[in-house]
């Protein structure tokens, strides 16, 4: 097992004496129902292109069977599957209350042929080796427990040459811009929460996890370190948002 970062440490309630993986797990739960317009509303729906472009560069390579990881409500898998025409997305989170809400999702879009859904947990994938041709993760790793043990069993499931994906909160570089989204994200996202009658601290932590997040080069170092060929980080939006990609070694 690697050592914790200090991103792994962040935690969204203080004074609860669970892991940080039950806290996550907690607090998706409470905040399922709205987390979709939240979302779209603290974003203004940039989000949707943010995950359009991390989807299209998996189209290259064609993969049959994707794995998404922290799948959350399914966004990303159903977007992924209209871009892509996998033959099947295999879903998996932690938070029940997520999953349910993506459940309902696919079987509005009649896909539940194509997209499967599980509870699951990033650092303990319940799928062999060599299973997937891709694996993605939208606005995920930052909540895991141990972000380099999540990158490593991912890395495990990836068929060799397989490719990773992930999308990310990163902090601007620009100082104006980093100025801009500091006051945004400490001050109006969680009063926004707040006026959504959601939890407050879910928003400080997304917030903090955010912050405290190793991005850009350090996160492409972790992923070389863990395994990972082919690294590559295209920041989005100003630095707003990274995307991040590497191969299993062929």
């Amino acid at each position: 097992m690697s050592a914790p970062l200090p991103h792994d440490n962040i935690i969204p309630f203080k004074d609860s004496g669970k892991s940080k993986k039950e806290q996550v797990a907690e607090m998706f739960d409470k905040i399922a129902g709205k987390y979709d317009v939240m979302n779209r509303f603290l974003s203004a729906r940039t989000d949707i292109g943010w995950r359009k472009k991390a989807i299209r560069l998996l189209k290259k390579d064609n993969p049959q069977h994707i794995l998404d990881v922290a799948t959350g409500t399914a966004d990303m898998a159903l977007m992924a599957y209209k871009i892509l025409q996998p033959a099947q997305i295999t879903g998996i989170d932690i938070s029940e209350g997520m999953l349910e809400l993506g459940r309902k999702k696919i079987e509005k879009e009649q896909l539940g042929d194509k997209i499967h859904l599980h509870t699951g947990d990033s650092e303990t994938i319940n799928f062999a080796e060599n299973t997937f041709d891709a694996v993605m993760v939208a606005f995920g790793v930052r909540n895991f427990e141990n972000l380099e043990n999540g990158l490593a069993e991912m890395l495990r499931v990836l068929k060799p040459g397989g490719r990773l994906v992930v999308l990310e909160f990163s902090k601007p570089r620009q100082k104006a811009v980093k100025s801009f989204y500091n006051l945004y994200m400490g001050l109006v996202a969680p009063q926004v929460a707040r006026w959504f009658k959601q939890n407050k601290e879910a928003y400080q932590y997304l917030n903090e996890s955010a912050n405290a997040f190793p991005d850009r080069q350090l996160f492409t170092d972790i992923l070389k370190k863990v395994g990972y060929t082919s690294t590559d980080c295209k920041p989005l939006s100003f630095g707003i948002c990274c995307i991040y990609s590497g191969r299993k070694p062929s």
